[in-house]
């Protein structure tokens, strides 16, 4: 009988515990923090050995193979010790892949992935039957197992690729890549770059890589490095044969010399970056036979996602936006993009190594305060304590809310956009955002 160790009882984990059970390995779960109630309550009612708050190495390195959780950093000394010895360790995605014969598209970029990855589910979800995982929802492996949907939208992080060896999606997406993360890649964008680009490295000339086509950083690679897969670019400035661009206020989208025209003038979600993701999800739609009319409809009554430019509540005609989710500057400058009024800017959190400068024009032209929520704001006081009449310092979500409300005036708006990782004072970006939408409701 063959072992499996999952290393993280997150729901990543869990479920390839779970799916790694029924396909026969004798299945091991360590965690060194601690597994949440619920997960616990899983693994022991379906009989799955495990252990929190520590790592057994007897129990770890007779592995014949190990999924590490993406949060795991390949430098953990445990991790070296595997693949000192030859043990393969993958992710969950890789492990998953192997049982199920339906037809993957997955998602990768360092914004605009959960966006798009949510778009297209809700495009394709009108007439085809497809399951939504990767960073979302239900693990990727729990579906596999429970539903085994005919087709798959996976959102796919750097980390859940670098553990990817053979996994081969039939369409992939690269939204844009941005410096992020670059503490996990030793200080070297072109590892992170490298890292982006697995989603593709098995693919041959049968599949898709759909990408923007206005990101050098993309561009750059594809000319210096040999990828197989069909490609399908998409551009706001360019004029695409084989994929999609915009002309005037449509999308123009062809394939294969079949042509369709979505107009952009009713797409629910706004901002230019919006209008890419809808560009990456219609090409998508388009190549699995949607009909042109389902596409359009969908693009019209997507809703959005949570924590992203979610409008909250206007109070005295000033408009309070939730943009928690955007964690780096590359997000946060689109966020601003985006405003069409005069912004109090709630910014501030884990800085990744942050350069401001993008974002400089767009403080000149659209904010009129700051207010810095973070432990330690003072690389954002050096930034843009010069750029603004106020700026203020506060450690405090309710705090921050309450200032943003004094100073914005009627036909302002009031944006959180941290541009940050949220560690320093929230459990993550979702309860960052939880926590401004509650302290907008009680004013």
């Amino acid at each position: 009988m063959k072992r499996l160790v999952v290393l993280g009882g997150g729901e990543s984990g869990v479920g390839t515990a779970l799916l790694g059970q029924a396909k026969g390995y004798e299945v091991f779960v360590s965690d060194k923090g601690i597994i949440k109630e619920k997960y616990k309550n899983v693994l022991i009612n379906n009989n799955i050995e495990w252990e929190d708050q520590q790592h057994t190495e007897a129990k770890i390195l007779n592995a014949d193979v190990v999924m590490k959780s993406p949060g795991i950093p390949d430098k953990v000394p445990m991790v070296k010790a595997l693949l000192k010895k030859g043990i393969p360790v993958i992710s969950e995605i890789e492990f998953a892949s192997k049982y199920t014969n339906a037809t993957i598209v997955a998602i990768t970029g360092s914004n605009g992935k959960t966006t798009t990855s949510m778009l297209t589910h809700h495009v394709l979800n009108q007439e085809i039957n497809v399951g939504l995982a990767g960073n979302i929802g239900d693990s990727f492996a729990k579906q596999v197992l429970n539903h085994d949907f005919d087709n798959y939208v996976l959102e796919i992080s750097s980390f859940q690729l670098d553990g990817c060896f053979n996994f081969n999606p039939k369409i992939a997406i690269i939204t844009n890549i941005v410096p992020d993360h670059l503490d996990r890649y030793d200080y070297k964008f072109e590892n992170y770059i490298a890292s982006k680009f697995r989603i593709a490295q098995n693919q041959t000339k049968d599949d898709y890589l759909i990408y923007d086509a206005d990101d050098e950083v993309i561009i750059e690679y594809l000319k210096n490095n040999s990828i197989q897969s069909t490609l399908l670019p998409f551009s706001l400035t360019k004029t695409i044969e084989n994929g999609a661009y915009l002309d005037q206020d449509n999308i123009k989208i062809t394939i294969d010399n079949n042509q369709i025209i979505m107009p952009t003038k009713n797409i629910a979600l706004e901002g230019k970056h919006n209008i890419k993701n809808a560009m990456a999800a219609s090409t998508v739609a388009h190549l699995l036979k949607i009909r042109k009319q389902t596409i359009r409809e969908s693009l019209e009554n997507f809703q959005g996602v949570e924590h992203r430019l979610e409008n909250v509540l206007k109070i005295n005609k000033v408009q309070y936006i939730n943009d928690s989710k955007a964690t780096n500057v590359n997000a946060t400058y689109f966020a601003l993009e985006s405003m069409e009024a005069p912004t109090v800017w709630i910014v501030g959190g884990v800085d990744k190594g942050n350069n401001y400068e993008e974002l400089y024009p767009f403080i000149n032209e659209k904010v009129k305060a700051i207010v810095c929520l973070g432990v330690d704001n003072e690389k954002l006081m050096a930034s843009f304590g010069k750029m603004v009449d106020i700026i203020v310092e506060t450690q405090f979500m309710s705090e921050a809310v309450k200032i943003a409300y004094k100073i914005a005036e009627a036909g302002d708006n009031v944006l959180l956009s941290p541009a940050c990782a949220s560690f320093d004072l929230f459990e993550n970006y979702e309860d960052r955002g939880r926590q401004f939408k509650d302290a907008v409701r009680n004013l």
